[in-house]
This record gives C-alpha cells, structure tokens and sequence, in this order.
C-alpha cells in the first residue's frame, strides 16, 4: 500500500478519504494517479474543482472529492500548507469526521490514538465480544484503549487493519454486530449511479442536457441527480452546456 511507504500526512489524509466506502483494491491504482497528478497539498489546493474531479473520476462517491480539494485549500489557507496534528483541527477540514481525523494522527504522526472502523472493529468482536449480539462503538473503544500499544500506534493499527481483513474473508468477527454498522446501499439503481455516470460523462467534454439525457439512463433519477450535482457545485451550466466545475 503505497500510504504505508509514505506515510507523509498529506498522502495519509488522501488514502483516508478514498478508503471511505471503498475497497484497497481499488484504491490502490487510483491513489498512485491521483498523487502523481497532485503530489502536494499546494497543487491540489491551486487545481480547479473540475480537475480533481477528473482525477478521482472512478472510485465513486464523488463528494470526496470535493471535500478533498476544500480541505487542501483550508490546510493552505489556515495553515501553511501542513495537515494539522490535532484532531480538533483535523474534524475542522471538510469531510474529516472524528475516525478519519484519529486515523491520520495514528499513521500519518504516529499518535497513540483510539479510534475504530470496520476491520478493527472485526478483530475486537472476535476477540472480545464473541458471545455478544449487539456492540457499541463505545464499548469498542474502551478495549481498544486498553490494548492499545502506545510506543508503536502505526505499526499497531496496520497490524490490527489487515488481521481484521483476515478475519473478514474467513467470516469471523462479523460487523453486523456493531450498532453502528449500516449496510451500504447498492449501487445499482440509485440516485447515486446516475450522479455517477453524469460525472463520468462530463470528465470527457462538456455536454448540453439533451446530450447527456440521449447518452445516459435518463429515467426518473436523472433531473434530481443533475440538480443535486449542481447544488453540491460540481456541475456548473453555462450558455445551454453542462460542465464540470472550473
């Protein structure tokens, strides 16, 4: 895993973001193009909105992206171009909630963090709570502190990531015990696939609406996906054309 031979905050941060809802699979070749197009915080700051968008296009749930490019341009602006080190100030970047801010300390500074995602939580329940059929992240955190190995947190929490994993393919420790675990949506069929392919589409040029309606699934989704696009920012129209947002 290429944030594992760099662990530079910055590239950390990047992984985190498109780790969210997705698999390392995928993300492996994603973040490697994605980090040689933007190989800092400055020039991921200074591209346009459209830009990223291209750059992340494919690995889906396309408002990461866009909160990746708002959060550059706050670590510039606010400061000085380095991932803060707290996580008061991580949670302060757009799209970085409590674990992601916990899981950036812990890899990319090497902080004796307490955090829990799913792998995690998968090594705990098997462990732990075996006889249990209901789990709280509450919980899960009060062990995690106790097992934690404060010397070497990244090395821990990399070991705790793929021993998870592990146990994931085996059908042990399963997530479904968690209250906090929420089944991912399928894709197909979702507002979310038509956001997708509206994206996709406009990555090549920029399209007229009566283009994009021919091209695509233009069904009952495709108005609110369009508009929903052009609420979040992404899609701009202009003199009758549909175009990503500069």
């Amino acid at each position: 895993m290429p944030w594992r031979d760099n662990t530079d905050p910055f590239l950390v941060l990047v992984s985190e973001l498109m780790l969210q809802q997705t698999q390392v699979e995928r993300v492996i070749p994603k973040f490697s193009s994605f980090i040689a197009r933007f190989p800092d915080v400055f020039s991921l700051a200074s591209a346009s909105l459209a830009d990223v968008l291209i750059a992340w296009s494919g690995l889906g749930y396309n408002r990461r992206a866009k909160y990746l490019h708002l959060a550059a341009k706050k670590i510039v602006a606010d400061f000085g171009g380095l991932v803060p080190h707290t996580q008061a100030e991580l949670v302060s970047l757009p799209g970085v909630g409590p674990n992601t801010a916990a899981a950036v300390l812990a890899y990319g500074f090497n902080q004796p963090v307490v955090f829990v995602e799913t792998n995690i939580r998968s090594v705990y329940f098997y462990h732990f709570f075996e006889d249990v059929t209901s789990v709280n992240d509450q919980e899960l955190r009060e062990v995690v502190r106790t097992t934690l190995d404060s010397a070497q947190p990244q090395r821990w929490y990399w070991a705790l990531m793929d021993y998870g994993n592990s146990l994931k393919r085996q059908g042990d420790g399963p997530i479904s015990k968690s209250s906090h675990y929420k089944k991912q949506t399928p894709l197909k069929g979702s507002l979310r696939e038509v956001r997708g392919q509206i994206l996709r589409r406009l990555t090549r040029s920029d399209a007229t609406e009566a283009e994009l309606r021919k091209e695509l699934v233009a069904d009952n989704r495709f108005a609110t996906a369009l508009e929903d696009l052009i609420q979040d920012g992404m899609v701009e129209r202009s003199s009758g054309q549909l175009h990503l947002t500069k």
